[in-house]
């Protein structure tokens, strides 16, 4: 996004990966809602056609293109970056928003499913800075956003070990890549991290799942569009780092206050009131090697 002071002729270039579900999708309608030019990467063809003419619907002005991308592939994702300086020759905003998740004992979940989620979450997050970050140093500014999470980039719940060890090594990635930049002396590309809180997404619908145990409460959840939005802010104010939500606010307090106390009540939630008694779900391991397809969604249908 423009910086403050600065006239932009043409609408911002923005990029979004994991855009055909939860808060991907919803940052691509942000972004268009406010006349930006998108360019959308997920592994759904079908699911990010739509969002993509959901976008061009969004405002007259915005201009949308989808690519289907698997991050977990350098050479795909640098073929998105690649579509969208062939189309509107600049990307000033680059979104990594593709994820997956995993729900199963740390001793008991499979080294390659483990690796998998890595690949997606962390290698999909490197692939894209890889990409985009060269494209912004070169035109001399840009914002690259990378979505964390409040869970494992400040807090930890058991049977989330995976998820939580690639988010946490999210907010370090992107700590440490501002200091490059900065130490390269290129200061109009700016780093963003966006840690939310619980949100209503499919992430629990489509996460692998070996605990046995199905997932029958949440705490309060944010609506992906209230992420979304902290997203464009972010991006329009070159924030370094954005938690989002009450909870995630309340959380990232109460862990720098007590955080023994804070660690063992999201144990004792998860244990006796987010998860049902074992033994009531068979194992899955979700959309780790499948895209979402026709349960890609906006939400989670939980209400925010």
């Amino acid at each position: 996004m423009r910086r403050r002071g600065t006239v932009r002729t043409r609408p911002p270039v923005v990029v979004v990966t994991g855009a055909s579900s939860g808060i991907g999708r919803a940052v691509a309608l942000a972004f268009a809602g406010h006349g930006a030019r998108v360019v959308l990467g997920a592994r759904s063809a079908a699911a990010l056609e739509e969002v993509a003419g959901q976008c061009a619907d969004a405002h007259r002005a915005a201009d949308a293109l989808a690519v289907p991308t698997d991050v977990t592939d350098a050479r795909a994702v640098e073929a998105l970056a690649a579509a969208a300086t062939a189309r509107h020759g600049r990307i000033d905003v680059w979104v990594n928003a593709a994820g997956v998740g995993i729900l199963g004992r740390a001793d008991r979940t499979s080294p390659e499913d483990v690796r998998r989620l890595f690949d997606v979450n962390v290698m999909g997050v490197v692939h894209g800075a890889r990409a985009a970050v060269p494209v912004m140093r070169a035109q001399g500014s840009g914002v690259l956003v990378d979505i964390s999470s409040v869970l494992g980039g400040v807090v930890q719940a058991p049977y989330m070990s995976a998820y939580a060890m690639s988010k946490a090594a999210l907010v370090t990635f992107d700590d440490v890549l501002r200091q490059e930049l900065e130490l390269a002396g290129a200061r109009g590309v700016s780093v963003c991290s966006v840690l939310p809180a619980g949100v209503d997404t499919p992430f629990f619908r489509h996460a692998a799942n070996g605990t046995g145990r199905r997932v029958q409460a949440l705490p309060p959840l944010v609506r992906p569009e209230r992420v979304a939005r902290a997203v464009v802010r972010a991006a329009r104010h070159r924030r370094r780092r954005v938690v989002v939500g009450g909870s995630g606010r309340l959380l990232t307090w109460g862990y720098a206050v007590a955080p023994g106390l804070v660690r063992t009540a999201i144990g004792r939630r998860t244990e006796h009131h987010y998860l049902s008694p074992p033994g009531e779900t068979p194992a899955t391991t979700g959309i780790l090697y499948a895209p979402s397809g026709a349960t890609a969604a906006p939400d989670g249908g939980r209400g925010g």
